[in-house]
C-alpha cells in the first residue's frame, strides 16, 4: 500500500465516515515483514477506531482478490503477459445511505467484529484457505 492509497482512503473515510461500515486489511505472512505496510496498518487502524468504523484482517490477500474481484474477458493472454495482481491491502466496504437496504452477510460481519471486540480482540483475523 502506498502512501497515496493510504491518502485515498482516509479521503473516502473523511468525505462521509458514516458510510463506510468495515476495512478489510489483507496481508499474508510475507506481508507481515513490511514494515511500511505494517505503519501504514496502524494508521488505518487508528482512524477506524476513532471512526467507529469495523475492522476485520484478511490472512490471503489473493484470495480476496480472487473472491472481490471479477475475471473480465481481457485477461492476460490478450494482454500479452501476465496480468499484475490487484493490490487488495486495504478494502472500505460502504453502505448505501438508504435504509430499507440491508445485507444480511455484512449484519452478521459486523457482529462478529462487536463480539470480537468484547473479548478483547480489537482487529479479528479471518484465514481464507487456498482453493
Amino acid at each position: 500500500m502506498t502512501l497515496e492509497e493510504f491518502s485515498a482512503a482516509e479521503q473516502k473515510t473523511e468525505s462521509d465516515p458514516d458510510n463506510v461500515v468495515l476495512c478489510l486489511l489483507a496481508a499474508d505472512e510475507d506481508d507481515d515483514r513490511d514494515v511500511a505496510l505494517q505503519i501504514h496498518f496502524t494508521l488505518i487502524q487508528a482512524f477506524c477506531c476513532e471512526n467507529d468504523i469495523n475492522i476485520l484482517r484478511v490472512s490471503n490477500p489473493g484470495r480476496l482478490a480472487e473472491l472481490l474481484l471479477l475475471e473480465t474477458d481481457a485477461g492476460p493472454a490478450a494482454s500479452g503477459g501476465a496480468a499484475q495482481p490487484p493490490d487488495l491491502h486495504c478494502v472500505l466496504v460502504t453502505n448505501p445511505h438508504s435504509s430499507q437496504w440491508k445485507d444480511p452477510a455484512l449484519s452478521q460481519l459486523i457482529c462478529f467484529c462487536r463480539e470480537s471486540r468484547y473479548m478483547d480482540q480489537w482487529v479479528p483475523v479471518i484465514n481464507l484457505p487456498e482453493r
